[in-house]
């Protein structure tokens, strides 16, 4: 079973227009509303490769239900904790013109102290039985920068491999906690690190304390710098669609592929494979495994040889 934490926990709404032009007026021509946030998308990945998972993260106010009764359609198991404040709501407008999806996403409740001690309480409970935990997302308003790093320790004093996927101070806690892949993309390590290349970012964090560091590139694909060596991965073409939960797909393989104990290309492969997979869908957090398969085969592998990178 693989455990995900979304501290940010979102109802994901979708509008369908001919055509976005901004300053216009649009006819929505459809409405899709679904539960969302980048550890519920990481679940939906987890849960088509055919991996028990569970959902924990903060709901609240009216859109709660919503949620909930969305997790259950989708076959997801979930131990959400009540908050007073209403679940923040993430908005796509997507362009049938050309598939692009013009994001809104709003902050979401504050989550108090002893919430936070709730959900770690019943994530410990569920951690024996767990082969792997994922914590992925924004972290919401008032939260203590430690609190993923809090999780990471956790899963440790468990033996349970853990995947962070976060920014700012957060991530750099985790990354010191000791988390054992930390997965931001391009812009956001180097914005965190302060630094000015991807290698020079990546080596930052492993210096810090994460064993591994895995960076999206966006369309040019994924680089992961392990203990192993260091690999970038990209699919042979430019694929178009909605980069919405592409990441959170990838997060889903290489967790996926931690627990099989994949060797690093393979997880890296896979994690591309399916995060443009999940491109091709219209609807965040959806992949076709038929999308993925014919895909795999496909992802170019090469090992990188950076000067002085730490392995």
């Amino acid at each position: 079973m693989i455990l995900t934490v979304t501290p940010n926990v979102a109802l994901d709404i979708t509008y369908r227009v001919d055509r976005l032009t901004p300053g216009s007026s649009h006819r929505v021509r459809r409405v899709e509303e679904r539960a969302g946030g980048k550890g519920v998308n990481v679940a939906r990945a987890l849960h088509a490769l055919g991996h028990d998972t569970i959902v924990f993260g903060f709901v609240g106010g009216a859109a709660a239900g919503a949620v909930m009764a969305d997790l259950a359609r989708g076959g997801l198991a979930h131990e959400l904790v009540a908050v007073q404040g209403p679940t923040r709501r993430s908005i796509a407008v997507v362009d049938a013109s050309n598939g692009e999806a013009t994001l809104f996403n709003e902050a979401g409740p504050p989550v108090p102290a002893t919430s936070w001690n709730d959900l770690e309480a019943r994530l410990a409970a569920r951690l024996p039985e767990a082969a792997a935990l994922v914590v992925s997302g924004s972290l919401p308003p008032g939260a203590r920068d430690d609190a993923c790093a809090r999780l990471v320790r956790l899963a440790a004093a468990h033996r349970v491999t853990v995947l962070v996927d976060t920014v700012g101070e957060a991530l750099l806690q985790a990354a010191a906690a000791g988390a054992d892949i930390v997965k931001p993309n391009s812009s956001e390590l180097l914005q965190t690190t302060d630094c000015s290349d991807v290698a020079s970012a990546a080596t930052a964090l492993r210096r810090r304390g994460a064993k591994a560091v895995v960076v999206s590139l966006g369309a040019a694909g994924m680089t992961a710098f392990t203990p192993e060596g260091s690999w970038r991965a990209a699919p042979p073409t430019r694929i178009v669609g909605n980069p919405t939960g592409s990441g959170d797909a990838a997060a889903a393989a290489l967790v996926a592929g931690a627990v099989a104990g994949a060797p690093w290309p393979d997880r890296l492969r896979d994690a591309v494979a399916l995060s443009a997979a999940a491109v091709l869908q219209a609807t965040a957090g959806s992949v076709d495994l038929r999308d993925y398969l014919r895909l795999v085969p496909q992802i170019l592998v090469e090992e990188r040889h950076d000067p002085g990178l730490d392995r």
